[in-house]
C-alpha cells in the first residue's frame, strides 16, 4: 500500500474481505453497512462492464469495494460534492494503489451529464441521502453529516435524471434506500425510463420491520419480470451479525 498523509481526526479502517484500507473521520459521515450491502448487491463482474459511476460516493467506500469485484479492472468514477470528503476518498484510493482504476470527481451530482458523455456508463451505484429536506428542518446546511443524510444538495429525482443520461441502453442503476421511499423511487424510475427489475428488503433481525431496500433499475428495460429476492437479515435475535452479514464484513 502507498503511504498517504492522515489529517487531524482521521484514521484507517480495514475493509477486511478486500484486503483494503479506507480513511474515515468522525467529523464526517462514516460509511455504514448499507454501503456494504449495496456493493454486494450490485452486479459488476461481467467482462462487458467497462465504466461504473458511484453517485454520492462519500469517502469512496463503494468504489473500493467494487474494485475487488470487477473483471478486467473496469474503471470506477466516484462522484462527491464535498471537497474534504472527496479528498479523503482520493487519498484512500491512492493508499490502496488503485488510482489507475478509480477516479474521484469532486463535483455536483446535478452536473454529471455536463462532464460524462451520454450513454457512457454500464453501471451506476448510489447510496444517497435518505431524508427529504424541508424548509422548517432544523439542520446545519453546511454540516458534512447533514449533507450525507438529508437531500440538501440533491434530490432523489436528480439521481434518476442524471442516470438516465449517462447510462447506456439496458445499463443498471443500483440504489440503497429506505422502504418508505419505495413508491416514489418506482415513479421516478418510470419517469426517466429506468425500470425496476430487482428488489430486496433488508431487516435488522427476524420479527422487525424492514429498514433498508436494495433496488436494481434497468434503462429501457421491459416492464415485466420484477424479481423480489429473499429477505436479508443483518442480525440475529441475539443481536449478533448473521452469517451472511458477517461474511460481507469479515470475509469467509
Amino acid at each position: 500500500m502507498d503511504q498517504v498523509t492522515l489529517l487531524d481526526g482521521e484514521r484507517f479502517d480495514a475493509l477486511i474481505p478486500q484486503n483494503l484500507e479506507i480513511i474515515q473521520s468522525d467529523l464526517t459521515f462514516a460509511f455504514s453497512v448499507d454501503a456494504i450491502l449495496l456493493a454486494n448487491f450490485a452486479q459488476v463482474s461481467s467482462s462487458r462492464i467497462k465504466q461504473i459511476a458511484d453517485f454520492c460516493t462519500g469517502n469512496g467506500v463503494i468504489p473500493l469495494l467494487l474494485s475487488a469485484k470487477t473483471t478486467d479492472r473496469a474503471h470506477i468514477h466516484g462522484i462527491e460534492i464535498q471537497p474534504q470528503v472527496a479528498d479523503m476518498a482520493t487519498r484512500s484510493v491512492a493508499h490502496n494503489g488503485l488510482s489507475e482504476q478509480i477516479t474521484i470527481h469532486n463535483m455536483d451530482l446535478k452536473t454529471v451529464k455536463t462532464t460524462f458523455a451520454k450513454d457512457s456508463m454500464d453501471v451506476i451505484t448510489c447510496n444517497p441521502p435518505y431524508f427529504k429536506h424541508y424548509e422548517e428542518s432544523r439542520v446545519n446546511l453546511l454540516d458534512a453529516k447533514t449533507l450525507a443524510r438529508h437531500e440538501v444538495a440533491m434530490t432523489a429525482e436528480d439521481i434518476f435524471q442524471q442516470a438516465q443520461f449517462v447510462l447506456r441502453n439496458r445499463g443498471k442503476l443500483y440504489i440503497v434506500h429506505r422502504p418508505e421511499r419505495l413508491s416514489e423511487l418506482i415513479v421516478l424510475g418510470n419517469k426517466y425510463r429506468l425500470t425496476l427489475k430487482k428488489l430486496q428488503f433488508v431487516y435488522p433481525k427476524p420479527g422487525k420491520e424492514a429498514k433498508t431496500i436494495l433496488l436494481e433499475f434497468m434503462k429501457d428495460g421491459h416492464d415485466k419480470g420484477l424479481r423480489v429476492l429473499p429477505p436479508f437479515y443483518t442480525q440475529t435475535a441475539d443481536d449478533e451479525y448473521t452469517p451472511e452479514m458477517s461474511r460481507l464484513i469479515y470475509g469467509d
